[in-house]
């Protein structure tokens, strides 16, 4: 307990954390706070679910990831310096964000929000690369729960905290606000340690395209894997990319959302994500996914049950905690399986393969959840996005059967 206690209080877990933060804060700002302005401003429902496709840098940032594994663009070193680059030119996209008008150009919007997504994905790349090469594969599971923890606040400030200030300012000023808050980024890269480079690293470009791919898929199960990361949290997306217009049609306000869903619902997520962080250390990474995924999906049906009680403030917290609670240690398990696949001598590459199919669901699955909330009503909604989850869990536990290795090959 002494020595997690030690690892929990480094340096390198504070940064960890921090550079969470930097990761969450732009996320819902393309999600779930510019669908409330879009709401505001009288778009229609599927038009906001198809929004959902500004998002596909996520899913494809593993395309030029290789150039970040191959080059340092300058004097700050091979990850914190494409980190300085990508945090400057996302806090510009979100500015140009804050001065579009959703009902009058959607298109200016959908340009604006694609590019905050393509600077906040490059973001995401460096960051999972540094955080995997600066931490030991032993702190890879308290390292994750912690960056998770550090990500969900930077998406409560911008979400609940942007939702809160949207009664009281313009969406606008709410995103230039947010993208000052993005400074506490660029600052954590000005002054956090640039950590050592692994041999072997790719020496040209070639190599850093090619050989990533080949040593991944040269282990064991490397198709299955990436199935179980694609529909592990699919049913769980796909719901969360509704919720908004979810609590807004059945009744609540946006400070009720604000103040219960963001601000309520945080303290249920750091805890998930500290319990998870533990348990993953007890339990190992398969039987927690497969424990962490069941919760999961049971808090996905726990929305069906609040579409059937209507605006209570009550139910909405109970159901708010269950599903940040097993949300916060889903997520860490999920990210620390996938910090374990990659090897260090192409962490950048590698990681964006495999988040770039985490971030599948929320992309293309969520596009036409409108569409589908529309036709089924908001409780079978729900419904079936829990029974989703399931094909993840059953593939979870037949890869844990075999004994599938979490370890990249040749990597003792």
């Amino acid at each position: 307990m002494a020595e997690i206690a030690r690892s929990a209080l480094s340096l390198r877990m504070l940064v960890a954390a921090l550079m969470g933060f930097a990761s969450g804060l732009p996320l819902l700002l393309t999600g779930s706070v510019l669908q409330a302005w879009m709401k505001d401003e009288g778009v229609d429902l599927g038009t906001i679910g198809l929004f959902a496709l500004v998002g596909l840098p996520y899913t494809l940032k593993f395309l030029w990831a290789p150039l970040m594994d191959r080059f340092t663009p300058n004097a700050l070193g091979r990850r914190r310096g494409w980190l300085l680059l990508f945090q400057l030119a996302l806090i510009a996209s979100l500015v140009w964000l804050s001065l579009a008008r959703p009902a009058v150009d959607p298109w200016w919007l959908a340009v604006a929000a694609l590019l905050v997504t393509f600077f906040s994905a490059s973001q995401d790349i460096v960051i999972d690369a540094y955080r995997r090469e600066s931490l030991s594969d032993e702190e890879q599971g308290l390292g994750a729960s912690l960056y998770v923890n550090g990500y969900r606040v930077g998406m409560l400030l911008a979400s609940g905290g942007g939702l809160i200030l949207a009664d009281h300012l313009s969406f606008a000023q709410v995103y230039q606000l947010m993208a000052a808050f993005m400074l506490l980024g660029v600052a954590t890269t000005l002054f956090a340690p640039e950590p050592a480079t692994a041999e072997g690293v790719p020496r040209t470009l070639r190599e850093a395209v090619l050989e990533p791919f080949i040593e991944y898929f040269q282990r064991r199960d490397a198709l299955l894997i990436l199935a179980f990361i694609l529909l592990y949290k699919i049913g769980d997306t796909m719901a969360s990319h509704m919720t908004t217009p979810f609590y807004l049609d059945i009744g609540f306000s946006k400070t009720e959302i604000g103040t219960v869903v963001k601000l309520f619902g945080f303290w249920a997520t750091v805890t998930g994500g500290l319990i998870g962080g533990l348990l993953i250390m007890r339990l190992g990474i398969f039987r927690a996914l497969w424990l962490f995924g069941i919760l999961q999906g049971v808090s996905t049906a726990g929305f069906s049950v609040l579409a059937q009680v209507g605006a209570s403030v009550p139910g909405l917290a109970a159901v708010i905690t269950f599903e940040n609670l097993s949300g916060g240690m889903g997520t860490a398990a999920y990210v620390a399986y996938m910090a374990s696949l990659t090897n260090r001598k192409f962490t950048a590459t590698q990681y964006a393969l495999l988040s770039s199919l985490m971030g599948v669901p929320r992309v293309i699955a969520a596009a036409p959840t409108g569409y589908l909330a529309g036709a089924m009503g908001w409780s079978w909604f729900f419904v079936a996005c829990a029974l989703i989850a399931v094909p993840g869990l059953l593939l979870i536990r037949w890869l844990h059967t075999r004994g599938s290795d979490v370890r990249p090959h040749g990597e003792g």
